[in-house]
């Protein structure tokens, strides 16, 4: 299992626990954790690529 799957299986566990005890502020820290992936993932991409 790649590092993107375990992060996905990670957050869909805490998704679940949220939902379980209606914690706002475990939500929030999950879509930041997100949102770090997502850019980190777009910087990735940008610095493979050339610009000429």
């Amino acid at each position: 299992m790649n590092d993107m799957e375990n992060q996905m299986e990670l957050q869909e566990s805490a998704i679940a626990l949220f939902l379980e005890e209606n914690n706002p502020d475990q939500l929030t820290d999950i879509l930041v954790a997100a949102l770090d992936d997502a850019f980190r993932l777009m910087q990735e991409d940008v610095a493979r690529d050339t610009v000429h």
